[in-house]
């Protein structure tokens, strides 16, 4: 592997060779023994909240070592510093590179949304396989650059949308496959999110900074994102609603409920986006102009030409902030459109024969006939939902194992071959809901001044060029600039 000597084979040889007689066969030693050389090591970016679970769920009680974890506030790590007291802590992921990289085989990465690249490509210059919470990246730019350093950099990848690794996506797969709804011509996703603060005002009040975070933490949190002053409706939790730092509940929920069709359709670049976002009215005829801070729900259409899957262009429809589609025909009036919290989230796949609804993780499909049959799919096998999260962390890990192009990366469900061109369709939506709100003032012919919304369009879209090609202010939501400091090291 470039910039990294291969550890687990310089231990297995460095042994054989310096002392061979000490080496005793696995099965002596016991069933279910683990060497400590087939163990991976793993280091954490973000080691509370999500954090916690992705590490946990990587350690897989044991079968592999957690050598270091860094995290900005250590107030929300104390269950995994509890659990891996022996582990390297830092507050600056940087200096655990720095001082620990040599230990560490592969890091998890779970940060807000802003870090997620910054942070990935710092591991994998280094030649470490990273696993990175969805969505993938802040924005598109951040997504295609990722996709093509893991290739470059041959290491092994994991985006955090788990219903990937939900193993009843192979039985819609095989549904569709077999031609059960046809060809799909139209595909609803909606969600019930957010379900933290947004579409509000940017605060303005200075509050101190929490007691576990000093100021200089503070502006190592905000990384390569605009400097913005400490407030509780940034950090913890509620950085989703604003674009500096979130992608709102596209970025949330769009990559676990998109994943279905993206990957039952072969989906690929999509063609074009426009969409509607909801106003908040708190002075009368004068809605809230809040470019900072996404909407509190939108609609979101994008359009995809076929595939060697569908032989058919096909229009996708995203709705958030609770708007959720009607019953389709097919749909018994009685029943919920999902039984996702009795319908908050969920997938429709509208086919020329049929009508196939997922759940927001991949799981419980339906279809439901054209000719009125009902098919649902059986409960999947118990041994395969013994591990957490569909077994999606430790997947990931035995991958890491295997090594870079081998069979067990080849079938991961989420890697940056896959998820990053579906996190860069997640993130169209959002580029056409910052476009939406992009406002100028002109002069009416009466001479009064007035503000024009002149980016409510609808966007064309070159995915090679990676470029809207009939509106170029749009292109200025596609990548950012790194705050000074913090640039991207290729």
């Amino acid at each position: 592997m470039p910039k990294q000597n291969n550890r687990r084979n310089f231990i297995k040889q460095g042994s054989i060779a310096a002392a061979g007689f000490l080496i005793v066969p696995r099965h002596v030693i016991g069933k279910g023994y683990t060497a400590p050389s087939d163990k991976l090591n793993i280091a954490a970016i973000g080691a509370g909240g999500k954090g916690q679970s992705d590490l946990f769920n990587s350690y897989n009680n044991g079968a592999n070592n957690v050598v270091a974890m860094a995290d900005l506030d250590w107030d929300k790590c104390k269950s995994s510093f509890e659990k891996f007291p022996n582990a390297a802590k830092y507050r600056d992921f940087r200096e655990m590179l720095d001082k620990s990289g040599k230990d560490i085989d592969a890091v998890t990465i779970s940060t807000p949304d802003h870090f997620h690249a910054y942070a990935a490509m710092a591991c994998m210059s280094m030649g470490k396989h990273v696993y990175v919470q969805k969505p993938l990246t802040h924005n598109i730019a951040e997504a295609r650059m990722l996709t093509e350093a893991a290739r470059k950099n041959k290491v092994v990848t994991q985006m955090g949308n788990q219903g990937a690794s939900n193993p009843l996506q192979k039985v819609a797969m095989d549904w569709f496959d077999k031609g059960l709804i046809g060809t799909v011509h139209t595909v609803n996703i909606w969600t019930d999110r957010p379900v933290w603060p947004q579409g509000i005002p940017l605060p303005t009040d200075k509050p101190a900074l929490p007691a576990a975070m000093s100021a200089k933490e503070w502006d190592t949190w905000i990384g390569p994102a605009a400097y913005m002053d400490y407030n509780p409706l940034f950090h913890p939790f509620k950085w989703r609603g604003w674009w500096n730092f979130g992608t709102g509940a596209l970025g949330d929920i769009g990559c676990h409920t998109i994943d279905s069709p993206f990957r039952i359709l072969g989906l690929g670049y999509p063609t074009e986006v426009e969409c509607s976002v909801g106003a908040v009215f708190i002075k009368d005829w004068s809605p809230e102009f809040i470019p900072e801070g996404c909407p509190p729900s939108s609609h979101v259409e994008i359009r995809f030409p076929a595939t060697k899957k569908n032989n058919s262009p096909l229009k996708m429809v995203w709705m958030d902030g609770g708007i959720r589609p009607f019953h389709p025909d097919q749909l018994p009036s009685n029943e919920p459109l999902s039984t996702d919290g009795n319908g908050a989230n969920g997938v429709f796949l509208h086919g020329t024969k049929g009508l196939m609804t997922i759940d927001m993780y991949g799981g419980r499909p339906k279809i439901y006939l054209n000719t009125g049959e009902k098919i649902v799919a059986p409960e999947p096998d118990k041994n395969a939902l013994k591990l957490p999260e569909f077994g999606h962390q430790v997947s990931w890990t035995e991958a890491c194992k295997a090594g870079f192009n081998s069979k067990a990366h080849k079938e991961l469900s989420s890697s940056f071959d896959y998820s990053g061109p579906l996190t860069e369709t997640v993130l169209m939506g959002n580029l056409a809901i910052r476009s939406y709100m992009l406002r100028k003032e002109v002069t009416r012919p009466n001479g009064n001044k007035a503000f024009e919304f002149y980016g409510r369009k609808k966007l064309l879209w070159d995915g090679a060029s990676m470029k809207i090609t009939n509106f170029d202010d749009a292109n200025q939501f596609v990548s950012r600039v790194n705050r000074a400091g913090w640039e991207f090291k290729k």
